[in-house]
């Protein structure tokens, strides 16, 4: 079962021929040629695919296109087995959106000097999403290029649930864009706001 939180990558491709090798680029690793290199699998759950497919391989475009165009899936549309093992060889964890939520809202609310202005959490682990702009200039004279340029890590791997919240990667249920909840996703606000009233 392929649910809406499932991003194709034959779609992708269908889209924009150059943005597939652009997001498998691995922006981590140099060396003294400066070749360009690509994201590994880092799992070995791709190996019965054949060569290419190994944990230290790196993902080609045409490893995950094509008639292999549905290898790559959220977590949510693996099998329960497949989850299970993954969190017991790889300690993979998924934290829910609301756990995520509450700890970019605490950053924000630091970075803002007191609240964060994106959303306010209720009692049974929603949130209500702020319509309003997001107020600038803050405490200190800080502006909303500052908040987009300001250096945030994201302490989790796989589906970067604190960078982007397309979906509640334990629900599987996809969450609107106006309503997501990541670091990239405040900062995309931020600029369409912003930039759109220039």
């Amino acid at each position: 079962m392929i649910k809406n939180s499932d991003i194709l990558e034959n779609d992708l491709l269908a889209f924009d021929s150059e943005l597939l090798p652009i997001l498998l680029t691995d922006r981590s690793k140099s060396n003294a040629t400066g070749e360009p290199h690509n994201i590994v699998w880092g799992t070995d759950n791709y190996t019965s695919n054949g060569e290419g497919y190994g944990e230290w391989d790196e993902i080609s475009v045409p490893a995950i296109s094509g008639e292999h165009g549905l290898i790559l899936q959220p977590r949510v549309n693996k099998t329960k087995e497949e989850q299970e093992h993954r969190s017991r060889d790889k300690a993979e964890v998924f934290t829910p959106v609301w756990i995520c939520n509450k700890q970019n809202n605490l950053i924000d609310a630091a970075w803002f000097g007191g609240t964060a202005p994106f959303n306010t959490e209720n009692e049974d682990n929603t949130w209500t999403t702020s319509t309003e702009r997001i107020p600038f200039p803050t405490l200190d004279g800080k502006t909303w290029e500052d908040y987009v340029k300001d250096t945030r890590l994201e302490v989790s791997c796989g589906e970067a649930p604190y960078l982007v919240s397309r979906y509640g990667v334990v629900s599987g249920i996809d969450i609107d864009i106006k309503d997501r909840i990541g670091i990239l996703d405040r900062k995309l606000r931020v600029i369409f706001s912003y930039e759109r009233s220039n």
